[in-house]
């Protein structure tokens, strides 16, 4: 699913599961050491997945340490970004010669619990959920947009390295054409000159889940 939305000279791999013969680095063992068993599944299978990925581009196995934020880190010259959800783990990776940041999310195609749309969704956003519904049935749209909002925050971080809230950005998701926008509302990062103060993504709904992801090309 993240190859649909994400092509050269982006690199990405998905898993669905967790295969049993992955082997951590020893930094990363002792990382997870007193983590949960689905925590240490999620890190080990994302390791996974990031490394075949770097592999794809030429690079050789190297640890993946989180960072300050839980952010992956990764090797000199290279953006990434990492998902999981149950069932489902994803890496994404390029050259900063490529592309200036990767952001990737995955969730559930079911509706989000009570209460968690109104927590996450500005005005605007509220106010276009009623004509997504109207659009199908088959994508859970509340969903969809707390996975594109985690793709802009992943995106947004390695830029800006301060955190962005759910209110700090307002997304317009498409319907027809698999595209979402999302427009930066608070002071933007500056990259080469270019103040990046929103993002244009991409969007799918398939066996049973739905991933969005960012990648913007360097200038």
């Amino acid at each position: 699913m993240i190859t649909d939305l994400l092509a050269p000279p982006v690199s990405a791999f998905e898993v669905f599961g967790d295969p049993d013969t992955v082997v951590l680095f020893p930094e990363e063992e002792e990382h997870i050491a007193r983590s949960v068993d689905k925590r240490k599944k999620e890190f080990t299978t994302g390791r996974h997945c990031a490394r075949t990925a770097l592999a794809a581009l030429g690079y050789p196995p190297v640890p993946l340490l989180p960072g300050p934020k839980r952010e992956p880190s990764w090797p000199a010259g290279v953006v990434g970004s990492i998902t999981h959800c149950k069932g489902y783990r994803a890496a994404a990776v390029g050259r900063t010669s490529d592309v200036w940041t990767i952001g990737i999310d995955a969730e559930p195609n079911e509706p989000t619990p009570s209460g968690v749309l109104e927590a996450i969704a500005v005005p605007g956003e509220l106010a276009r959920m009623g004509e997504l519904r109207a659009s199908g049935d088959k994508v859970a749209w509340d969903r969809l947009l707390f996975s594109a909002k985690e793709s802009v925050y992943k995106a947004w971080f390695p830029l800006a390295r301060t955190w962005l809230g759910f209110e700090d950005a307002e997304v317009a998701i498409n319907p027809d054409d698999g595209t979402f926008t999302a427009r930066i509302l608070v002071e933007a990062p500056v990259v080469d000159g270019v103040a990046l103060d929103g993002f244009t993504g991409r969007w799918l709904a398939r066996e049973g889940f739905v991933v969005t992801a960012i990648a913007v090309p360097a200038r």
